[in-house]
């Protein structure tokens, strides 16, 4: 295929050499003219390994040249990249004057232009901006209809400095927003030799997707350096504690507990996080992100009961008390807190979970109920329909067996709060339908 790649910087040196050394037609295209000059002698405007042989090799076959003319690149491309930079303003906020300039430039050459084109915004953008930004002035400067005369798609690039090219061919996935099909067709096409799943989706998902991943390489960043300074003040091994703790691909590194929804608790993981940082304290160590962490739980656990309260309703139904589906541990459940907390403020409760309810009579929490919630003892239902009968809202706090089929039965009867996502592709239900966090 014909690509046009605008900015000639990381990103778009990169893209260019590698498309250009998997046989397509790549056209570069800088308001430097020096980078455009280096380009067409076939060296790298950049320094990353391997970069500057693939230019090389792609100008030599004459695959791969530069300019700086955005018209011409628009008349000889299929698809346009924007691989501009977005840098960050002094307020933290994004700077899009280059991706907006290059935009509007695009429009712009649309105008002369008889065939359909996609434009494919490659540089990191925050959700929304494809959408509200980048296409009203696509539409605006060109007079053209988005998904009828030209093609619109967000390819995020996950490329690492000093690693790109290796990146570039082993990714873990090559994700494409789409604005419609006929787009991410044309842009999963500059892609088909790249061993790697392709995944399309809508625009601000990919969008965020880039965001996520970034934050959360923060994060483990800051975690594991966290972790080392607790260890080294323990004098233990960090390296060694780290090897060991990324060893299990069961729980720690997995996307298990990487799905949102409401607060955790139980047994272990508020009692443990709470001894590490009382130990930290006792070292005089500041652990910023862990230390964040019961502040974040606590407000997770407060939006349910915010949920409860915004419905306007008394009558509530509670599906699930235990901290999890599958036991009856209700020690520092936040369903606990959200159940203390609406009784407190007078309101009418139900509750519904087969497993506490076998608990109350024979369990092992049996004293746990009777001495230090009675209170909440009392208003537990052994009947799932009784709890359906006197709700006006529901609350799903497990993902309890008898409650699978629970929303095909409410008939629209009941406001559901959902903190679990009891069933997927629930988005749409209904307006009496709220996921806590989706």
């Amino acid at each position: 295929m014909r690509i046009a790649i605008f900015g000639l910087g990381y990103v778009g040196c990169v893209s260019a050499a590698c498309f250009a050394r998997e046989g397509h037609e790549v056209i570069g295209v800088d308001v430097n003219p020096l980078k455009v000059n280096m380009i067409n002698a076939g060296q790298s405007p950049i320094i990353e390994t391997g970069v500057d042989e693939l230019i090389h090799q792609a100008v030599t076959a004459g695959r791969l040249r530069a300019t700086t003319l955005t018209a011409e690149a628009i008349t000889q491309a299929d698809v346009s990249l924007i691989c501009v930079g977005t840098p960050s303003n002094e307020n933290g906020s994004l700077d899009l004057k280059y991706v907006h300039h290059v935009a509007g430039e695009i429009g712009q050459a649309l105008t002369t232009q008889k065939k359909y084109h996609v434009i494919a915004i490659r540089s990191t953008v925050l959700p929304g901006t494809v959408t509200n930004e980048v296409i009203p002035l696509l539409e605006e400067i060109s007079g053209l209809k988005v998904g009828t005369d030209f093609g619109v798609c967000s390819n995020p690039e996950f490329l690492r400095e000093g690693s790109a090219v290796a990146d570039f061919y082993r990714p873990a996935f090559t994700l494409i927003g789409q604005w419609d099909e006929r787009s991410g067709d044309r842009v999963a096409a500059i892609y088909k030799n790249i061993d790697a799943p392709v995944v399309r989706t809508d625009l601000p998902t990919a969008e965020m997707i880039k965001y996520v991943s970034n934050t959360f390489h923060a994060l483990k960043i800051t975690f594991a350096n966290e972790i080392g300074n607790f260890c080294k003040k323990m004098s233990i091994d960090s390296h060694e504690v780290m090897r060991i703790f990324c060893m299990d691909t069961k729980l720690n590194i997995s996307p298990v507990y990487l799905k949102p929804g409401y607060a955790f608790g139980g047994s272990c993981l508020p009692k443990d996080l709470r001894a590490l940082l009382h130990r930290a304290r006792q070292e005089d160590l500041d652990l910023p992100v862990l230390q964040a962490i019961p502040r974040s739980n606590e407000l997770q656990a407060r939006l349910g009961v915010e949920a409860v309260l915004r419905t306007g309703k008394k009558r509530i139904g509670i599906l699930g008390l235990s901290f999890k589906a599958g036991t009856d541990d209700l020690r520092e459940s936040p369903l606990v807190y959200l159940a203390e907390t609406l009784l407190g403020k007078g309101y009418d409760l139900r509750i519904y979970d087969e497993n506490v309810s076998m608990a109350r009579l024979t369990g092992a929490n049996k004293q746990y109920i009777e001495k230090v919630i009675p209170h909440i003892s009392s208003l537990l239902s052994s009947s799932l329909d009784e709890v359906l009968a006197m709700s006006e809202v529901l609350v799903v706090g497990n993902r309890l067996p008898a409650v699978a089929t629970l929303l095909e039965q409410t008939n629209d009867r009941h406001i559901i709060i959902d903190l679990v996502r009891i069933r997927e592709g629930l988005n749409g239900l209904d307006e009496n339908y709220q996921g806590i966090c989706w």
